[in-house]
């Protein structure tokens, strides 16, 4: 599910829940389904979707060595490598921080020296100097070593109001599956005796100081068919897993079930839901009483927001007609009025989004409410209050023309941390205060490259089907329009995620510094236009996504920003989709193209990692009306002998337990088969990230500039 999903509760004893009661199933398609096994039944690759046997990873070992020859053997790779970790390395990076309830700030911190990371903690007063003074919490790095343990910290969930108890989770090389174990921030140690729950895909969140919510494979087999739990259960301080309470309950055929808490300010329950995942995008909301589960009337997609004033805030991806909403509409519920009536909702307009509009990001202070909202792509922010006549709100004045990002937001007060970033304008970070609409301007990042040689544009490609598709281009400002700019054209077009401008210091130092230009391109299927932007690429119209990337690409080529030849396009997971499209569609548009942790198979994806959680974006392959307009755009069934293909670059990660390694062990198979010559790596650990360290993250990056300086600039 796109945002965390929060829960209700009546006004009753949270420890008195009657036995779970199931859900409904989502209504079943009538057409007759092909059989999973039927689905590439036939493919000679198959048995590299054994994600570490010992067949493949010997393969992916053969196929890393031969391209690392290439790829490292380049006379630019070494600087272009010790470029890249030095910035990401570097001790005056700006840290990020969050609120916590102690008062102190909380940051996760990674260098040379801490490989791993610091789990660490200063005050506001010290995070204003040029050197805070940190206290480490948890060392990562520390933690492996004594446990011959290849951690990856994955973040931690704190008990408000104080939020000194946290169920630290960690992962083994960077998967989802996760280790979450009790933590106690004051003594610096895991809790004796504390929570632990062994590794699966679950999800985690505390009832109560001595109750978790815990949504998990309780039993062998017991998870959907996209790989998630969808049975929760509380879990009592001292129990037994086989001890927990079952507590609410989906069925296999949805995507995921999780249950949450909704706290007040002052740390306090006033409401528990759960969340019953029937598709991707697709979630019934449920009321936990003492009687059990109410299904509460929302439309299916809607993402509840937060809690601030009294007031649920929810938004809307789908049109609420029943009660006079749009998609896109930013709408609140009084929480006190559906509780005592959960069948009668009265929801009220907060922010209705124009056609070149979208609700960006929404977070809650103690009593405001903030939304980040994308105005053609550029962003701004507004504080909302709750009164007698509804919602009104004021514009917190952050530069103009930039992509503004909601950091944490206290409890204890109305104040906020906001990001403001550019392309080619070092990340600034802000104290905003939601109530006087004071800003404090606390920390600005260091450039990183020469950005006086490039300026910013915006542009507009036309689509097959006349939609206007806008695109950014970072260029050197005496770029001669005659075709030769070496040029990387980046884009996703998926799950309603939005390209917004973003200052990126490796990819400046290593393309924007050398004369490269550098495209982004807002295709349809992202959110930078609202949820019907997103919709308008799914399924049965997912080729509207495409067109839209090649209308850009085309757009580029028409302006003489570029040519062919020195046009190169990276993209990964849905982008890493949209890379093998491009491939097998438009060969002659390109001469490089980096295809990042892809989906690949589209026949067989349903079957592989997590597909099958995604068919509300893609289709369902066994319905055969969805197979034929998945099969027209699968690039692993497109792929064919006798095309200009250029050489690809395809990177994955064996610890990848989303997007499944075999999505690219396959599309390098069978390219070589065909005869095509391709540059293959696969990081051993690193999960969907693909790197879980900074030195994995400086050589991915390094071997990815050297291929495309190798392609677009010799």
């Amino acid at each position: 599910m796109r945002s965390l999903l929060l829960a209700l509760l009546a006004s009753t004893s949270l420890m008195t829940f009657s036995d779970a009661q199931a859900a409904d199933p989502a209504p079943a398609n009538t057409e007759a389904r092909t059989p999973l096994a039927e689905l590439g039944k036939d493919d000679p690759y198959k048995w590299m979707e054994e994600i570490e046997g010992e067949k493949p990873l010997a393969w992916a070992k053969a196929e890393n060595t031969r391209s690392l020859g290439v790829l490292q053997g380049d006379s630019r790779y070494a600087g272009l490598e010790g470029q890249a970790l030095a910035i990401l390395n570097a001790k005056d990076r700006v840290p990020g921080v969050s609120f916590a309830g102690d008062g102190t700030l909380r940051n996760f911190w990674q260098d040379a020296d801490h490989v791993r990371g610091l789990w660490r903690a200063t005050t506001l007063d010290s995070y204003r100097t040029a050197t805070p003074a940190w206290e480490t919490i948890l060392d990562i790095d520390a933690l492996a070593k004594a446990e011959n343990a290849n951690w990856v910290f994955k973040g931690a969930g704190c008990l408000p109001p104080d939020e000194t108890r946290c169920l630290v989770t960690l992962s083994n090389g960077g998967k989802d599956a996760v280790t979450i174990r009790e933590f106690d921030t004051r003594t610096k140690a895991f809790v004796p005796g504390g929570f632990v729950l062994p590794e699966g895909k679950q999800n985690v969140s505390w009832l109560d100081q001595d109750t978790l919510l815990v949504a998990r494979e309780w039993e062998p087999g017991q998870v959907t068919q996209s790989g998630y739990p969808y049975v929760v259960k509380t879990l009592k301080r001292g129990q037994a897993l086989a001890e927990a309470k079952e507590l609410f309950r989906g069925t296999p055929e949805d995507v995921s079930a999780s249950a949450y808490t909704l706290t007040d300010a002052d740390g306090k329950v006033v409401a528990v839901l759960a969340n019953r995942g029937v598709s991707f995008f697709e979630a019934e909301t449920h009321l936990l009483t003492d009687k059990g589960a109410v299904k509460l009337p929302f439309p299916l997609k809607h993402s509840i927001q937060g809690y601030v004033a009294g007031q649920l805030v929810m938004s809307l991806e789908q049109d609420w007609p029943e009660k006079g909403f749009k998609t896109g509409d930013l709408i609140s519920l009084d929480l006190a009025a559906l509780k005592a009536d959960p069948a009668k909702p009265a929801p009220v307009l907060v922010l209705r989004p124009t056609a070149r509009q979208s609700v960006e990001s929404v977070t809650t202070t103690r009593d405001k409410l903030v939304v980040g909202l994308l105005d053609n792509v550029t962003g701004a922010a507004l504080a909302y209050s709750h009164g007698p006549k509804g919602w009104t709100s004021q514009k917190l004045a952050l530069p103009a023309n930039s992509t503004i990002g909601l950091g944490s937001a206290s409890q204890k007060d109305d104040r906020l941390f906001v990001s403001v970033t550019g392309y080619l304008t070092p990340s600034t970070y802000w104290l905003a205060d939601a109530a006087s609409l004071k800003l404090e301007q606390v920390k600005a990042s260091p450039a990183r490259f020469d950005a006086s040689t490039h300026v910013v544009e915006q542009f507009e490609a036309t689509s097959k089907d006349g939609t206007k598709v806008p695109y950014f281009v970072v260029r050197p400002k005496g770029v001669k329009y005659d075709g030769q700019a070496p040029t990387l054209l980046y884009a996703y077009g998926g799950f309603q995620a939005s390209m917004t401008p973003a200052y990126s210091g490796v990819m400046g130092k290593l393309w924007l510094e050398r004369g490269g230009t550098y495209v982004v391109a807002n295709i349809r299927g992202g959110g930078e236009f609202g949820p019907a932007w997103h919709n308008a690429g799914l399924k049965e119209n997912r080729q509207r996504v495409y067109d839209d990337f090649f209308a850009v690409s085309q757009d580029l080529i028409t302006r003489k920003i570029t040519s062919p030849r020195r046009l190169g396009i990276m993209g990964g997971s849905n982008g890493g989709l949209l890379m093998g499209v491009a491939l097998t569609q438009r060969p002659e548009l390109y001469n490089a193209i980096v295809v990042q942790v892809p989906l690949f198979d589209m026949i067989r994806y349903t079957q592989i990692g997590a597909g099958a959680s995604w068919v509300g974006e893609y289709g369902d392959p066994t319905i055969p009306s969805e197979r034929a307009v998945i099969a027209k755009y699968d690039p692993y069934s497109n792929l064919k002998a006798g095309q200009k293909y250029p050489e690809v670059f395809i990177e994955t990660s064996t610890k990848d337990d989303r997007v499944h390694p075999a999505h690219a062990r396959k599309a390098a198979a069978r390219l070589e088969a065909l005869g095509y010559p391709v540059l293959y790596y696969e990081n051993i650990d690193g999960g969907h990230a693909a790197s879980a360290n900074l030195a994995e993250t400086a050589r991915r990056q390094a071997l990815e500039y050297v291929y495309l300086s190798k392609k677009l600039m010799d």
